[in-house]
């Protein structure tokens, strides 16, 4: 069974046939090198995650953000020097233009390291979320949400460890003891015709992949050679998408896909959770010795003045959150906005 593709749509890759027999594998393995490697993104099926689960996630996302203003007001992003809470419209930005859309950020439930145990500038980004008083259903909610897609991407991960011709566990001295983990809860309010679009703008992902889950309104695109691709959702399925960290490690034999949302009309939402796998933030990304057949096929990693990458995973994830997030950056950060570029320039996000 081939992947479901044309010019026009993401093709549809389902991730049981990994271990459906040696001969269903190794076609699913084919497939995946030639569909991460020409697109970036796909639809994933046969991906296990408990659809109760998915049912929760959703709905505790949209009660979250039916509440009163002030509740979630109380746990705004500016009063936690983790970057975690919520971002009303507009505050957060890409290309130093406002994306309009509300959010809670959520990354892994861990203490605060005390100020000793800092010893470098992104040990700062450990420590506890934030949690409305209003909704206590929604922490233990989306923290059993965010273990199941944590589990799932480090399966997608290990798929493309084979799909390079890797030992499956070549990407796991970089993510234990614990991955960096982050979980955005988005809702993109309706725009007029004569407002700005950009519920998100372009940008590329930072991690190693991304599992983003989709309610009901279209609105992502993803950039393709003939131009932007619509990646409206699919009932049952996750969005998969490439992150830098496999650009880099595959000296971009693999490379991460530009994609934005699109604003939907006014008087409509869409409402989605994105989760971003990423390294432990003390990793380095190694430079995998890929066979000679994909070695050749190599393009080098993405050279762009305004968004340099780095082999060291702490200082990419920081340089995004800097630069996304200016107000929490001036805030509990202003000693490291030198580490930045101007405000008005691209950020690699997550």
């Amino acid at each position: 069974m081939s992947a479901d593709h044309n010019a026009a749509s993401l093709p549809t890759l389902d991730l049981s046939r990994f271990d459906a027999g040696a001969d269903e594998k190794r076609a699913f393995v084919e497939e995946l090198r030639r569909v991460a490697r020409e697109v970036g993104f796909f639809y994933l099926t046969g991906h296990g995650v408990d659809p109760e689960l998915i049912r929760n996630a959703l709905g505790f996302s949209r009660r979250f953000f039916d509440l009163p203003e002030a509740d979630k007001l109380a746990i705004e992003m500016i009063h936690s020097p983790r970057f975690r809470g919520y971002t009303r419209p507009g505050r957060e930005l890409t290309r130093g233009e406002p994306d309009w859309r509300e959010q809670i950020d959520v990354g892994a439930e861990r203490p605060a390291l005390p100020a000793k145990a800092i010893k470098q500038p992104w040990h700062r980004l450990q420590g506890p979320n934030q949690w409305p008083e209003a909704l206590p259903d929604l922490k233990p909610t989306l923290l059993a949400y965010q273990d199941a897609v944590t589990a799932l991407a480090i399966r997608v991960l290990r798929t493309f460890a084979v799909a390079l011709d890797q030992p499956e566990d070549v990407f796991e001295p970089i993510y234990t003891p614990w991955p960096n983990q982050l979980t955005k809860v988005i809702r993109y309010p309706g725009r007029g015709a004569r407002e700005s679009n950009q519920g998100v703008g372009a940008h590329k992902d930072g991690g190693f992949v991304t599992i983003l889950l989709q309610d009901k309104v279209a609105g992502l695109q993803v950039e393709a050679e003939s131009g932007w691709i619509d990646a409206p959702p699919l009932a049952g399925s996750f969005i998969v998408n490439i992150g830098e960290i496999l650009e880099i490690a595959t000296s971009g034999f693999l490379r991460a896909t530009l994609h934005r949302v699109v604003s939907p009309s006014a008087g409509s939402d869409r409402l989605s959770i994105g989760f971003f796998l990423g390294a432990h933030l003390d990793a380095r990304v190694p430079l995998l010795n890929l066979p000679p057949h994909l070695a050749a096929l190599s393009r080098g990693v993405t050279q762009d003045p305004l968004n340099p990458l780095f082999s060291e995973v702490g200082r990419n994830v920081l340089k995004g959150r800097l630069r996304s997030h200016p107000d929490v950056a001036v805030r509990h950060h202003a000693d490291l906005l030198a580490l930045t570029r101007p405000q008005h320039e691209p950020a690699s996000f997550y």
